[in-house]
């Protein structure tokens, strides 16, 4: 069991972790040795997030989430998969907690008084300075 700091309780089963190859330095034991993990978790069909919680992880996922619902964590940081592991298992629940946070809703607001007469005021110095430079006197054509 996999738990988050708001509460959410993930059962390992939903999760889907698969060993491959990392790219990168590492010598001849990066080419025989299967460090890097590939985590996938299906947010869509997942029993233990709440519906809000899904949608905003979506939403926080962007590209990471495929059609079909599943969210892919690829983690090649460390050189042992068991730090990979960890890590992978570590930013989905960074990004479960994320999307547990409701976003704080927008008000709006009108401009205060004072906000309005500094906007026209400048506009009003910046136009005296054009109208300054602009020529007064007959062309010579």
């Amino acid at each position: 069991m996999i738990r988050t700091t708001h509460g959410i309780v993930i059962d390992e089963r939903e999760i889907d972790i698969e060993y491959i190859r990392a790219s990168g330095p590492g010598g001849q034991n990066v080419n025989k040795v299967a460090t890097a993990v590939r985590l996938r978790f299906n947010v869509r069909g997942s029993a233990s997030l709440p519906l809000e919680v899904r949608v905003r992880l979506i939403r926080l996922a962007g590209k990471r989430i495929a059609e079909d619902g599943f969210l892919m964590i690829h983690a090649r940081r460390f050189r042992t998969q068991e730090s990979n592991r960890k890590d992978a298992i570590e930013r989905l629940v960074e990004l479960i907690d994320r999307a547990c946070e409701r976003p704080k809703p927008r008000r709006a607001t009108k401009p205060t008084t004072g906000s309005k007469e500094r906007r026209l005021d400048a506009k009003h110095r910046r136009g005296e300075t054009k109208d300054r430079r602009r020529s007064r006197g007959e062309s010579d054509d």
